[in-house]
């Protein structure tokens, strides 16, 4: 029996689960999925917001603020890219300029540190390529840009290294309760453990329905992006908000990261928690309202769009609490924008429900909070490439030309705890696919090299999910059968 099972592996389930990993327990994190992060938390805005927005005593605005100031050392020990470049939320008449000083004023009760009202001046002296119309900004230094899947997928295999072990491809079926704590019934058998993190994102709903009655439902609204080249990654500096009115809160600009342009989302409410295609009209929507902000993208240099549910609760606010009908069972649920931002404090503020359920947890002698660092060749001097390449030789064949991924790059990606196992999964850690071809180069040799390493035939890797096939058979035995079977045609006829 385990002490704890966290169901789901998104963002929140992956902090909780390392959270954990600290404390002698004995843990387990599952997911219906074929990989870390493969719901809301790798299609989203990957912002690591400031915390002015959030309503001053609610949890979202409790967390956020806390959870953002987190950032810079979670990510420096797992060695994931975080950037703090600062947002601005731009007016461009008087109205707006009354949302922006009331979202200051909102940021000063969070206490959000070294917020300023911009003039127009400003505004343009550290965004030259916003639109001339734009009277003032609200801007918000702390606010910083991750890769939300990165970040993820390092927590799950931190928390791997600290002993939790990690299960997908289980979805969950049915819980039963009993005196001993839970089994939960998946399609990868029982899992039985005494207390219950419930993390399942659009589907905590339907998760908390196991235990109990309908307490809180969860609905899905989706939300299509774009993003543009590296090539004009630099059009703007920081992340860019358009001020909310009666109309809507806008789309943002935004660089990425590892060095894209981000535009969107937009927000459409739908019933499918599954819906996650993206449309021509929408994204036209997206593209239109950027034009508020700045009318210098390049459109063209679109390299892909994607589409991505946020989990919106019925209460208004994060669900982070022990079931009233279930003792042991929690839900962290309902994590929607400012999720991502608020989630080292999250973790910490759902673990210390269970501390306040089972008594002070025992620190786990020799926790590492380090991950081995990763090898980003890309990122080396000439003189470490050079050594690297001399140390392992397949750290010098370039697999993807367009981020220039090396196969030993992928091989190590396949190889650590909680490794890909999926050419999105690769596509995700190590970002061969990610370029302007979008894997058209490297896909087939990302599939030989998961067919190699994992010893299973070429056949059975699959994009993402189990239903994405890319190959049933091999071309030249396929031409050998038709042909065949033209032969005896004719013998027939």
């Amino acid at each position: 029996m385990y002490d704890v099972a966290v169901i789901g592996a998104g963002i929140i389930g992956t902090f909780i689960t390392r959270e954990l990993s600290k404390f002698d327990l004995k843990t387990i994190m599952i997911d219906k999925e074929t990989d870390i992060a493969n719901g809301t938390t790798k299609a989203n805005s990957a912002i690591v917001h400031a915390g002015y927005d959030a309503k001053p005593n609610t949890l979202k605005g409790k967390l956020n603020a806390k959870g953002n100031a987190m950032y810079g050392d979670i990510c420096e020990e797992l060695d994931v890219h975080f950037k703090r470049i600062g947002s601005f939320v731009i007016a461009t008449n008087e109205e707006e300029m009354e949302s922006v000083k009331a979202l200051y004023e909102r940021g000063c009760k969070n206490n959000i540190p070294d917020m300023k009202i911009l003039s127009q001046e400003e505004v343009r002296e550290m965004e030259p390529n916003l639109n001339e119309d734009i009277i003032g900004a609200l801007y918000a230094p702390t606010a910083g840009i991750v890769s939300p899947w990165e970040l993820a997928v390092a927590l799950a295999e931190n928390a791997a290294d600290n002993g939790a072990k990690i299960q997908l491809e289980t979805e969950v079926i049915s819980i039963d309760k009993n005196e001993d704590g839970y089994v939960i019934h998946t399609n990868n058998g029982e899992i039985k453990a005494k207390y219950i993190f419930n993390c399942a994102g659009v589907y905590a709903d339907k998760i908390n329905e196991m235990v109990g009655s309908k307490t809180f439902t969860i609905h899905p609204r989706r939300g299509q992006y774009n993003i543009l080249d590296k090539s004009v990654g630099e059009i703007v500096n920081h992340v860019i908000f358009q001020a909310p009115t009666k109309l809507g809160k806008g789309v943002l600009v935004a660089p990425t990261v590892h060095g894209n342009l981000l535009i969107g989302p937009d927000a459409e409410d739908i019933d499918d928690k599954e819906n996650t295609a993206t449309t021509s009209e929408r994204i036209e929507f997206i593209r239109e309202k950027s034009r508020k902000t700045t009318n210098k993208v390049p459109f063209n240099t679109t390299i892909t769009s994607f589409a991505g549910l946020r989990a919106v609760p019925s209460t208004g606010d994060f669900i982070i609490e022990e079931s009233k009908e279930a003792k042991g069972f929690i839900n962290v649920a309902g994590i929607e924008s400012p999720g991502l931002s608020a989630a080292p404090a999250i973790a910490e503020y759902a673990v210390d429900i269970l501390k306040g359920i089972i008594g002070e947890l025992k620190e786990k002698e020799g926790f590492n909070p380090r991950r081995r660092p990763v090898i980003r060749f890309m990122e080396l001097s000439d003189e470490e490439k050079a050594e690297i390449i001399k140390k392992d030789p397949r750290y010098g064949r370039i697999i993807c030309r367009c981020e220039n991924i090396t196969e030993g790059e992928i091989v190590d990606a396949i190889h650590r705890n909680a490794g890909g196992r999926t050419v999105d999964g690769i596509k995700r850690r190590v970002r061969p696919g990610m370029g302007r071809c979008q894997g058209g180069f490297c896909g087939p040799r990302v599939m030989e090299i998961l067919a190699r390493e994992l010893k299973m035939d070429i056949k059975d890797v699959v994009k993402d999910s189990k239903a994405s096939y890319i190959l049933t058979e091999e071309t030249k035995q396929n031409n050998q059968k038709v042909v065949e079977e033209n032969i005896e045609a004719d013998k027939v006829s």
